[in-house]
């Protein structure tokens, strides 16, 4: 899963950065609302962590222009002020959810995975197919009763993979979704992890549940 951070304090940005790429999310980050919204509205992400009060733009802004051009990702508002006033401002520019600073971690946590489980995430923590499951809360994944480590990456393209079951997701896709903006779109870094991914899953050909598509890119499923 991919995260998009617009926080003007350093401190902040780079503390939430931190933490969301423990929970196994590619994390790119700006400094103030124009770069933020460029980024948001310019790239695929899975979830926006967003400050209200910034220069250059307010988070309200960023809100609007977000969803004036068609994008639905969740978007999760900080801020200092708690006001109803701001927070209705704030929902009616299409904000889904507003944490009043300073927050728990872990509360943040647990409101980013609510937002990404509505749909159409309608999965939940727990992902399967077949004997293949992962479990996102926990970081857990089996293939039966054998459990399987898999390093951060390797889980985050399972999982991104596994929560679009029988969909074709192309290389570019993958990139936007599990690597961050930093990464080199021309290198074979997705086709090394797939490989990975196949071995430690007991992933063996004739009957593969990652496939590869010709031309077009992979594909996770029973068919």
């Amino acid at each position: 899963m991919r995260a998009l951070v617009i926080d003007d304090e350093e401190g902040v940005r780079n503390i939430l950065c931190q933490h969301l790429r423990s929970e196994c999310f590619a994390v790119d980050a700006a400094e103030n609302g124009t770069k933020g919204s460029y980024l948001a509205r310019t790239n695929d992400y899975d979830i926006i962590i967003l400050d209200n009060m910034m220069p250059e733009k307010s988070g309200v802004q960023v809100c609007e222009e977000i969803r004036r051009t068609g994008r639905t990702m969740p978007i999760l508002v900080l801020s200092v002020l708690g006001e109803t006033r701001q927070k209705v401002e704030l929902i009616n520019a299409g904000a889904d959810d507003y944490m009043i600073k300073p927050f728990s971690f872990d509360e943040l946590m647990a409101r980013v995975r609510a937002l990404m489980r509505r749909p159409p995430n309608l999965e939940g923590d727990l992902l399967s197919i077949d004997d293949l499951t992962l479990d996102t809360k926990q970081q857990k994944v089996q293939r039966g009763e054998k459990g399987i480590y898999l390093t951060r990456k390797e889980f985050m393209l399972l999982e991104y993979l596994m929560r679009n079951e029988g969909a074709v997701l192309s290389r570019g896709m993958i990139m936007e979704h599990v690597w961050d903006m930093s990464s080199d779109p021309f290198s074979n870094t997705i086709e090394s992890h797939i490989l990975s991914l196949r071995k430690k899953i007991g992933d063996v050909a004739g009957s593969r549940l990652i496939k590869t598509v010709p031309g077009r890119g992979y594909t996770i499923g029973l068919s």
